[in-house]
């Protein structure tokens, strides 16, 4: 299951897995944000190709609005994901 919560302007935590069953709330809930920001990655397990696809998507959103989208504090694991799939510096991983 999917967390994310709101800890103040520009900044979200993502916590617990992210998979296919998650993408629509994922969407839902980063679709509501409007400017640059960071996402607290300290709490994520687990990201499918599917919950990329949505950050792909967030990243792509903000920066077509003149923002950016981050990542901070990703565990190696997921670090490993966003590595091999070649996306590390899409997302300036912290």
């Amino acid at each position: 299951m999917l967390v994310i919560e709101y800890v103040g302007p520009g900044c979200v935590t993502l916590s617990g897995r992210f998979d296919a069953s998650e993408t629509d709330h994922a969407l839902a809930a980063l679709s509501r944000i409007s400017e640059s920001a960071v996402a607290d990655c300290s709490g994520l397990e687990y990201i499918s190709s599917a919950g990329i696809g949505v950050l792909v998507h967030t990243c792509r959103r903000l920066h077509d609005l003149g923002h950016s989208f981050r990542l901070s504090n990703v565990t190696p694991r997921v670090r490993n994901v966003f590595r091999y799939a070649g996306l590390s510096g899409l997302f300036g991983i912290e």
